[in-house]
């Protein structure tokens, strides 16, 4: 199992069906998920985030790092679009009860140290007011390691994974929890929800770490944990669900 850390990837791998056809993510519309936050370590992408208010972003605990830095209204992470907005990060909160074996709690507050100005291209994602249910549609993003989707030929090497420089949007669905348990005995907690398609192929992978799971526009989870390798997995990916921690959100943003 790992925590979908490091660099960024959005995996959209290509699995056969029927012998010719692949499952894969694909770039998204540019700042088509105005939520989306890229945040930095000295320079170095390393999560994704949502922005939830003016003030705050939310993530994974497990992509604390000492120097962060949260890049706003990005689209392609190696040019300047000019929406885009660098904001230095105050404060940083893992939840209180985040257990790193366990990936229990796997949430993680960050205040910006100005607010961000709201744009078409920049503005905060709703919360739930309920928790997501088994086979709701939903999208996950992330920059993040991509296949060709090229079909393995004699002398030819099969499909091949990179880092793009685009955001990535793959439509995913909800997993129920008695699905999940089959694919994860023992490891899933009520505060996590599993999401993937049928069959694998299309799903987050390390580095999406952190990332918005939105579903109906609402952020219903946050890219946190799954199998390895994420490239040929058929399991679902594993999210924290963000329905069971709306009450420490609000209460921590509140007093601070």
């Amino acid at each position: 199992m790992w925590p979908l850390l490091a660099f960024s990837s959005l995996l959209t791998a290509a699995v056969a069906q029927h012998g010719d056809k692949s499952l894969g993510g694909e770039e998204c519309a540019p700042h088509s998920q105005p939520w989306q936050v890229a945040l930095f370590e000295r320079g170095r992408f390393n999560c994704g985030a949502s922005l939830i208010a003016s003030y705050w972003v939310l993530s994974a605990a497990h992509c604390q790092t000492r120097f962060m830095r949260a890049r706003l209204g990005e689209h392609n992470l190696r040019k300047h679009d000019g929406p885009e907005q660098l904001l230095p990060i105050s404060r940083i909160i893992p939840h209180p009860a985040y257990e790193a074996r366990s990936h229990l709690h796997d949430v993680m507050l960050l205040r910006l140290a100005r607010p961000a100005h709201q744009t078409r291209q920049v503005r905060p994602v709703r919360l739930p007011t309920r928790c997501p249910y088994p086979g709701e549609a939903c999208l996950v993003s992330g920059w993040g390691l991509v296949s060709d989707n090229r079909p393995e030929t004699t002398g030819r090497p099969g499909p091949q994974v990179s880092l793009p420089d685009t955001l990535h949007c793959a439509n995913i669905s909800i997993i129920s929890t008695a699905a999940c348990n089959k694919e994860y005995p023992g490891r899933l907690r009520d505060t996590m929800v599993c999401a993937g398609v049928a069959g694998g192929g299309t799903d987050s992978c390390e580095g999406d770490s952190g990332g918005p799971l939105v579903c109906g526009g609402i952020l219903q989870g946050i890219v946190s944990w799954g199998d390895v390798p994420c490239d040929t997995t058929t399991k679902p990916g594993v999210y924290t669900k963000v329905c069971h921690y709306v009450d420490w959100i609000r209460e921590t943003m509140k007093k601070n």
